[in-house]
């Protein structure tokens, strides 16, 4: 018999260099409500970018790329 299982979704950014993880809010909002969500945190993220999914150790792994560039 095959069993089909949901994975885990954890995301990820790096912020002034330390990486923070995210838990699942809530499982079935997409990825975009997730990166929504929690901009209301944190800041940084209202102007992120989502990377590809990738599969580790069983879960759904996303990040969550900053896109502001340095004035100069």
């Amino acid at each position: 018999m095959l069993l089909a299982t949901q994975l885990e979704r954890i995301f990820k950014f790096t912020d002034k260099g330390h990486e923070i993880v995210l838990t699942d809010p809530e499982p079935k909002w997409s990825v975009d409500a997730v990166l929504n969500f929690y901009a209301n945190t944190y800041p940084i993220l209202t102007t992120a970018k989502i990377s590809h999914p990738k599969i580790e150790d069983d879960k759904v792994k996303y990040s969550f790329e900053s896109v502001m560039g340095t004035k100069g």
